[in-house]
């Protein structure tokens, strides 16, 4: 199947780079050099964003929060591009829910890899073991929803998958590389941070029940596990 990846950049010159790079790797192509242009475009079942953050009429990141706050959009994979390097503009993307940050200039050839993986890990199938329940937080696999007690949860794709590792795995310590690996799928060319920073948010999302949250438990110098809640 050829995946189409939408590019979103105002500048000719990268889109054309990408353009390139991407279609002589197999992919189909749309383009947007804007943010507006871009949300209307992503409408056309496109299988993954390559986002710029700087961008004219609507930013990057607005384009990202809501691309993820819609249900019919949130499952489609983000990558950010951009050439800024502070620590809050990547922050800020992954709080958003982007799965990926490269930052300007870039190797075309590092930028297919990280397409390719993010893809992988976006088309895995979800696992038909029906629902898991721990606690007042129930999983159902089939239908990709989370609940806390009565309240339905709103996770990204990547909160979804490290809460589901989790609760399957209860008990079992995982180091930050290690949740890089079998969560996005390769070795992360950024710093482990990324995790910490979707752990945060993942317990914050499931603070509503202070059990649960206080499950995922920090193991110092190695990185996390969920805990039995008794």
């Amino acid at each position: 199947m050829q995946h189409k990846i939408l590019v979103v950049d105002d500048e000719q010159s990268i889109r054309e780079l990408i353009t390139f790079n991407l279609e002589k790797a197999g992919f189909q192509v749309l383009c947007a050099e804007d943010g507006l242009e871009a949300l209307s475009l992503v409408q056309a079942k496109v299988d993954l964003v390559i986002l710029d953050l700087m961008l004219p009429e609507i930013d990057g990141l607005e384009v990202c929060r809501r691309l993820k706050s819609e249900q019919q959009t949130a499952g489609i994979p983000v990558i950010m591009l951009t050439a800024k390097d502070e620590e809050i503009d990547k922050i800020l993307g992954l709080e958003l829910g982007a799965d990926d940050y490269l930052t300007k200039p870039f190797s075309p050839r590092e930028l297919v890899a990280r397409i390719k993986a993010v893809l992988r890990r976006s088309s895995k199938e979800i696992s038909s073991i029906g629902q898991l329940s721990i606690g007042d937080l129930k999983m159902n696999f089939n239908s990709y929803e989370v609940f806390l007690g009565k309240e339905s949860l709103e996770l990204t794709p990547k909160e979804y998958e490290l809460l589901k590792l989790f609760l399957t795995n209860i008990g079992k310590a995982y180091s930050r590389e290690q949740l890089l690996d079998q969560i996005w799928g390769y070795e992360y060319y950024g710093d482990t941070r990324t995790v910490d920073v979707h752990i945060r948010h993942l317990r914050a999302k499931l603070s509503g029940d202070p059990k649960v949250s206080d499950a995922i438990e920090t193991i110092r110098g190695v990185g996390y596990r969920f805990t039995n809640i008794k």
